[in-house]
């Protein structure tokens, strides 16, 4: 086996085992990224001399300690939208081309803690708004598995970095699916967490009621151990919440697992809905009892979403004024127009597009009849999962309605390309977490299942999840 193939627990036990070193270890990931990465586009920079330095420091605490971190030692990558110290960080806009991040994300400053190694930033939609990293300012991602497709987004760079073994994990970020969409279309793991139970200190902002940090990784294994890591309180993010993960034995037989009614309607691809289908037949198999359930509000939530982020980035967006951050253009001859030019050059359409909705949402005489609407309805929302799983254990369902589409297929129908939030955004805006495994292919291209568990459940996810893992594959 390659060192690029290896697991966290596997790389942990070639380091414990002395079979090869860190430094050996992060070497082997940056060929693979030098050689493949050139037709992928998954990262946007390498972080090579702090790899390197991390990897040679990771090597000295393995010398020393006997019991060392699983992390210590092990390279992954950044999306970019989060915080690394002395590293670019562009959120895939032009804007923030030539930013340098001053300080560590919280997320950063546990995983260096524990000894990780960052390989470099990963591409992202531009300020994480997309679901298929066709808005970056700089690269579009492919898909691993057909480079004439999507990634997804828009995590697409930590997931295809993850998936084409160009990182051993990943860390990414998830606002209405951004992490389980291109987990899903890169036949990787990836968890969005309940909202609050990672610190969101140090991740550039799109909409700060639904951002949430998470791990990416090639097993479920792996994903606990990330999120055990950069989970919990921090002082720095007041809507962090005080949680400390503790997996616990979860069984599937006698679980009960919700299935929407409402999640199995048209528009899903029929060969989508047979490998989900199958999977639920698994679980069943496995002891599980199966709950046809209702979340009735599900239609409105593509709506209601479009309408909080946008409303949120507006304001999020307002501080990219060629003032203090990044691109400025200082050839008007006043403030106004500093601000103006600045954010015309610097911005892409789908921030441009965004931040119009959101401000106009925002505008005296319509906030009441679409953000404070859009905010009712998103209780709705909130009620209908709280009631489901008043009747269940999890509840199971698809990630995306159809699998990776072709690049361009989409670029030019916005409205095409948010429809594929419609079962990701619903669990962002009741603030739950949720998982999404990988669940079968249509031909060569990965479908991933969509977990989703009540507050602060993870360990229940994650559970059924790595007994389901090993049924499904």
């Amino acid at each position: 086996m390659k060192l690029t193939d290896l697991t966290i627990t596997q790389a942990h036990e070639g380091l414990k085992n002395k079979e090869f070193s860190a430094v050996e270890l992060t070497k082997a990931y940056l060929d693979q990224i030098k050689h493949k990465d050139t037709k992928m586009d998954a990262y946007l920079s390498l972080t090579e001399d702090l790899a390197i330095g991390q990897a040679k420091a990771a090597d000295r605490k393995i010398a020393e300690e006997k019991d060392f971190p699983l992390l210590c030692g092990v390279p992954s990558s950044i999306k970019d939208s989060i915080l690394v110290e002395g590293q670019q960080a562009t959120a895939g806009s032009k804007i923030l081309e030539n930013y340098v991040a001053p300080y560590d994300a919280t997320v950063i400053d546990r995983l260096k803690k524990q000894g990780a190694v960052i390989l470099g930033k990963t591409n992202t939609d531009e300020f994480t708004m997309g679901v298929s990293t066709e808005n970056s300012a700089f690269k579009v991602t492919k898909n691993p598995h057909d480079l004439t497709r999507v990634a997804g987004g828009s995590s697409g760079g930590p997931a295809a970095s993850v998936a084409a073994n160009q990182a051993c994990y990943a860390l990414g970020s998830d606002t209405g699916g951004s992490i389980r969409l291109p987990a899903s279309f890169c036949g990787v793991a990836g968890l969005n967490p309940t909202y609050g139970a990672v610190s969101r200190y140090g991740a550039i902002a799109l909409a700060s009621s639904l951002d949430q940090i998470g791990p990416i990784a090639r097993n479920v294994e792996d994903i606990k151990t990330v999120f055990k890591t950069i989970s919990g309180k921090d002082p720095l993010d007041a809507t962090s919440a005080d949680y400390i993960f503790a997996q616990s034995d979860i069984k599937i037989k006698g679980l009960k697992i919700g299935v929407p009614k409402e999640y199995f309607k048209k528009g899903i691809d029929l060969e989508v809905e047979n490998i989900i289908k199958n999977a639920i037949r698994k679980a069943e198999q496995n002891g599980a009892k199966i709950i046809q359930i209702s979340l009735p509000n599900t239609e409105y939530a593509i709506a209601c979403y479009y309408i909080i982020v946008p409303s949120e980035a507006s304001a999020n967006l307002a501080r990219y004024d060629g003032i203090k951050y990044g691109l400025s253009d200082q050839s008007p001859e006043n403030l106004l127009g500093v601000y103006l030019k600045s954010r015309g050059e610097g911005f892409g359409p789908e921030p441009k597009r965004r931040i119009l909705i959101g401000t106009y949402s925002l505008s005296s005489g319509y906030y009441d009849a679409y953000y404070k609407k859009a905010q009712e309805i998103r209780e709705l929302i909130r009620q209908d999962f709280r009631d489901a799983f008043e009747k269940v254990d999890l509840i199971f369902s698809p990630v995306s309605p159809i699998p990776a589409f072709k690049i361009g297929e989409k670029v030019d129908d916005p409205l095409s390309m948010y429809l594929m939030d419609v079962y990701t955004c619903p669990v962002k805006l009741a603030g739950i977490p949720a998982l999404s495994l990988p669940a079968g292919k249509i031909g060569k291209l990965p479908v991933g299942l969509q977990i989703i568990g009540n507050y602060f459940e993870e360990n229940k996810i994650l559970g059924v999840a790595s007994l389901l893992e090993k049924v499904l594959q």
